[in-house]
Formats: C-alpha cells, sequence, structure tokens
C-alpha cells in the first residue's frame, strides 16, 4: 500500500505535509492523554504489531504495494488521533531505515492508511456493531485497508494530470485511473479479508485480557 519516492509531484506532497504536520500535532496532545502505566505497554505491543504487518509488502504494478496495516485494530483500542500519530511514525521508520515507502510520499502515505483507514473502521464498527459485532470487526478491517488503498490509487492516478511537460507526458507517474484503481483496488479487496480476520481474533484476544486501549 505504500507508495515510494519519485511517484508523487511536489504539487501534491507539499501541502499533504502541511495537512499532515498539523494532524501530527493533534495526534501528540491525545497520546499525552492517554499514557499511562497500563496503556503504554498495550500501545507499544499493537504498534509493533502494525509495523511487522506493513513490512511484508508484496510489489504491485501499479506503483504501490499490498499488506495489512493494523490500522483498524489501533483505531478501535485507541481512536484516530494516536493511530494517525502513531502509523506515521512506523512509515517514517520503515521510509528510512528500510527503504520501504518514501520520505517526500510520506504524508500521503501516512494521511492514507493512518488517518483516512482509521476514520473509516472506527466509524463502520461504531455503526455496524449495534447490528452484529462480529460483523463489523470484519468489516472495520476490511474497509480500512480498501479505504486507504483507494486514497492511494486515486492520488497515483491524478498524477499524469497534475504533473506533465508541455506535450503532455507525465513527469512523476505514467499512469491514469484506469491503471491504478484495478491494480491496486483488486488486490486489497481480498488483503482487506485477511484484515478484517485479523481484527476480529486480535480484538478479541485484547478483551479476554482486560486490554481495552483509551479511545
Amino acid at each position: 500500500m505504500h507508495i515510494p519516492d519519485g511517484f508523487i509531484a511536489p504539487q501534491v506532497y507539499v501541502p499533504a505535509y502541511a495537512v499532515a504536520t498539523g494532524l501530527w500535532g493533534w495526534g501528540v496532545r491525545h497520546v499525552r492523554r492517554i499514557l499511562r502505566e497500563e496503556t503504554i505497554p498495550q500501545l507499544a505491543v499493537f504498534t509493533a504489531l502494525s509495523f511487522a504487518l506493513m513490512m511484508v509488502m508484496i510489489p504491485l504494478p501499479g506503483g504501490t504495494s499490498v499488506h495489512a496495516t493494523g490500522v483498524a485494530l489501533l483505531a478501535l483500542l485507541f481512536g484516530v488521533p494516536v493511530t494517525f500519530l502513531v502509523t506515521s511514525l512506523v512509515l517514517a521508520l520503515q521510509a528510512l531505515v528500510f527503504g520501504a515507502g518514501g520520505v517526500t510520499a510520506l504524508p500521503v502515505n501516512a494521511l492514507a492508511i493512518g488517518l483516512v483507514g482509521a476514520a473509516v473502521a472506527r466509524g463502520s464498527f461504531h455503526l455496524l456493531c449495534r447490528i452484529h459485532e462480529t460483523t463489523a470487526l470484519v468489516a472495520a478491517g476490511w474497509l480500512s485497508v480498501n479505504a486507504s488503498a483507494f486514497i492511494l490509487a486515486v492520488v497515483l492516478g491524478a498524477e499524469p494530470l497534475i504533473a506533465h511537460d508541455p506535450s503532455g507526458q507525465p513527469l512523476f507517474f505514467p499512469f491514469g485511473l484506469s491503471v491504478t484503481l484495478p491494480a491496486v483496488m483488486i488486490p486489497h479487496a481480498v488483503v482487506g479479508l485477511g484484515e478484517g480476520v485479523l481484527t476480529l481474533l486480535l480484538w478479541r484476544m485484547a478483551r479476554s485480557r482486560g486490554w481495552s486501549g483509551d479511545a
């Protein structure tokens, strides 16, 4: 799901950095509010899990990669601001140390995965849990992955329209939405099922151990 460096124009990643910077401050304030002796190990465990899941990446021809994220579970346990912050830290560490994703693409990846994915997961869970909790948990995982993938597919597919030379040749990413949407969305529809099942299992494990987070 990561977009690497060199695929995103400055017209996109510069304003994305501006938006993300303000939201990182929002996340820091929420982390300070929830950090207590009992929540620190919980947050550390699920952040490490998210890091591990996002390191198992399968490259896709549409200019990104497919992988699970653990974002839905983080969002359900700790809320959207904290999830956005810790996901951003995971993405930054992967970009700087392992070359996964990229520094210029960091805010776009963080906004798509850590913000949109978390918000969709949390919103869908609270909407559906009144009907059936198991369905709500699986749906939260599936929707979080696919909402993030959709944003990244649109960002990539819009690049030829945003950045091109006078003759119309793309300067950064060459493929439009007709390529990026199916190339990114089809595999993530499958991966999302695994994310949904993982969210369900880990949520129940967390509850059985009395780990409730602080969302």
